[in-house]
């Protein structure tokens, strides 16, 4: 058994990746062969090697598919829909019982936590995943569907958090009622949004250092480069006429409170 006649290489690999999520989900990663995975999508070894090294490199391009698939059906649905919407129809997903392939996450989660081969891979698939909701979450704020004084990548970890343990709380395990918690999640986004008077003030926020505290320690540029430079003597000044761009705000406001001397001033609303 090896290559099969007249499927393509993108066709093979589409094949392994189906097989093992399926025999993933039902042997978990401990007790699957590379041999399952290549017996289950009819072709040898050999032709399995020549597109994944291991098998830890095969369940987090499983998972990657498999997440792919899911995004595509929620964009698919609405491909205009606001990004708050975006996440809100994910959230939803949340609690609903999910086909063999949804509790990937598990197998891979485990496995990263014995097995470095798996952690890896996973610290980079994990990464991937919350540096995209982290981008979603600045074009909301753009957009002014989230207040922009929320730090994306904590909002993000948030998101991480409630998808893969979602995973694991299964409607087996603990169920809930859809509408209830659509409502749920409805409140948390209407508290996340920006107040009129928050966001006024936020258009209007500006910086700035007072030379004669500052000594140097360097912390705001560090912290937020895009609003800090340093001057040749390694002291900190702002950038842009202390201007804070919208999505900045948290970075401003780490820096001020970040500094030795409090050196920083924030001006909002002047």
């Amino acid at each position: 058994m090896g290559r099969i006649a007249g499927v393509t290489s993108a066709e093979t690999r589409e094949r392994l990746l189906s097989a093992a999520a399926d025999v993933f989900a039902q042997r978990g990663y401990d007790g699957t062969r590379v041999a399952d995975i290549a017996a289950a999508a009819g072709v040898s070894n050999g032709a399995l090697y020549a597109h994944f090294d291991s098998k830890a490199e095969l369940i987090v391009a499983a998972l990657r598919a498999h997440g792919r698939r899911l995004l595509a059906t929620v964009f698919a649905a609405d491909p205009g829909q606001p990004v708050t919407e975006l996440l809100l129809a994910i959230g939803r997903s949340l609690p609903r019982r999910r086909d063999a392939s949804g509790y990937l996450i598990i197998e891979a989660l485990v496995a990263a936590r014995r097995d470095e081969d798996v952690a890896r891979p996973m610290r980079d698939y994990v990464g991937e995943r919350g540096d995209w909701v982290a981008d979603l979450v600045r074009a909301a704020q753009t957009g002014g569907e989230l207040d922009s004084s929320l730090p994306p990548n904590a909002l993000a970890h948030f998101c991480l958090l409630l998808s893969m343990g979602s995973a694991l709380v299964t409607p087996d395990l603990h169920a809930v009622d859809e509408e209830e918690w659509s409502a749920l999640l409805a409140r948390i986004v209407a508290a996340l949004a920006p107040t009129p008077d928050s966001a006024a003030q936020r258009r209007t926020m500006k910086v700035q250092i007072d030379p004669q505290r500052c000594h140097g320690h360097g912390r705001c540029y560090t912290l937020a480069p895009d609003l800090f430079g340093e001057d040749d003597e390694g002291y900190g000044h702002v950038a842009g006429g202390g201007a804070v761009p919208p999505g900045h705000e948290h970075a401003a406001r780490l820096a001020a409170s970040n500094c030795p001397e409090r050196a920083v001033d924030l001006l909002e609303g002047a």
